[in-house]
């Protein structure tokens, strides 16, 4: 079941529509379930939607999962590169073009106004042991920087097709700079097509620009004490169809 509400954004002044999925049977009982915030929340559950025309499939595969939990998927800006600056936790030029970084704010909004309306308005456990993040590409990158930067709320990160090289030098600043509890999981993918072509004709699991980059981030995580779990995809693409066949295995590995 999905449930849309439309909730003001401050860091634009607009406003940006949450996708809420509920498991079944939510409203035959009172039970209360964990949640993951995602990014990019309208290609989640229905092609129709999907900016590609194609979604994760995700409330498909929830209905069908194990577990239950409520997500809370929540709309970016569709204009020019007002997404890029919304899900950009730093500053950067994108094809010749200055883009400030909203993604702290972005954070402030979700931890500060999204987290207490879904709390407050549905059955959740709202501590940060129950509490994840996810996303893909620059919502990937989010993930992986919220979970770093704001590890007292988010215990788990779902980090697909990041971009890591782009931000790899930043995004270790950042984690040397924060306090990792020792129960966090963080899951980062990458695919075969998607992370460009490995070097001398190496194995691109290893040897491609982000497969270093994920490589060696993972080993700082590993340091400060996280759980990791890292997946390459063989004929991975950057696209929600290929996004999609990773559902079973993020989750399960964040919700073991």
């Amino acid at each position: 079941m999905i449930e849309k509400r439309e909730f003001y954004y401050w860091p634009s002044g607009q406003n940006r529509t949450l996708h809420i999925y509920l498991p079944p049977g939510y409203y035959d009982s009172d039970e209360r379930y964990p949640v993951m915030y995602f990014f990019d929340g309208h290609n989640l559950f229905h092609d129709y939607e999907a900016t590609y025309g194609k979604s994760w499939g995700l409330e498909s595969f929830l209905d069908a999962w194990g577990k239950k939990i409520i997500i809370a998927g929540m709309e970016c800006a569709h204009e020019g590169n007002l997404r890029l600056a919304e899900y950009s936790p730093y500053d950067k030029r994108w094809r010749g073009e200055y883009v400030r970084g909203m993604g702290e704010e972005t954070f402030e909004w979700i931890i500060h106004d999204v987290k207490p309306f879904i709390d407050g308005n549905f059955r959740t456990y709202g501590h940060r042991e129950a509490t994840g993040i996810g996303g893909s590409s620059m919502g990937g990158l989010m993930s992986i920087y919220g979970v770093i930067v704001h590890n007292d709320v988010f215990s788990k990160a779902a980090c697909v097709s990041p971009g890591m090289f782009w931000n790899i030098g930043r995004l270790r600043s950042d984690l040397g700079r924060s306090c990792i509890n020792s129960d966090t999981r963080i899951y980062m993918s990458w695919g075969e097509i998607e992370a460009g072509k490995a070097a001398y004709n190496g194995n691109p699991a290893y040897d491609t620009r982000e497969a270093r980059s994920i490589r060696k981030f993972e080993r700082g995580l590993q340091a400060r004490g996280a759980s990791t779990y890292l997946h390459f995809q063989y004929g991975g693409r950057h696209c929600e169809a290929d996004w999609e066949k990773q559902n079973p295995v993020y989750m399960n590995f964040l919700w073991y």
